[in-house]
């Protein structure tokens, strides 16, 4: 599925993309790594289908990738909810492309090239 491997292990690899999918539809843009952006697009993607899907299975498969995060204090809904309520359905008339990375430029310790990744 993933191409990169960061330097990690595969459960490492597995929670770095869970934990940038989960921030990525909770916050609808995140600044990362141009590598990370670029891998995290792919599993994005995945989710937001599963999203449109609305079915129970779809839900269940998103619910085991997705982190069990309060996505809004006042109303208490999970990213969980707010990806297959509010995310999946502005998408319902394009078939796949919901995100794009932006490069930034560098990062001033490393130099690594930074993006933004962001729902479209």
């Amino acid at each position: 599925m993933w191409n990169r491997k960061f330097g990690r292990n595969a459960d490492h690899r597995k929670a770095m993309l869970r934990n940038l999918a989960t921030s990525v539809i909770l916050y609808g843009k995140v600044e990362t790594t141009e590598a990370k952006a670029k891998d995290a697009r792919s599993v994005v993607d995945e989710l937001i289908t599963l999203g449109k899907k609305g079915d129970l299975n779809a839900r269940r498969q998103a619910a085991a990738f997705v982190r069990n995060v309060v996505a809004d204090e006042k109303t208490q809904q999970t990213v969980l909810q707010k990806l297959f309520d509010e995310v999946a359905p502005k998408y319902k008339d394009r078939n796949g492309g919901y995100t794009r990375v932006v490069k930034t430029g560098t990062r001033r310790g490393d130099a690594a090239p930074m993006a933004y990744i962001e729902l479209v």
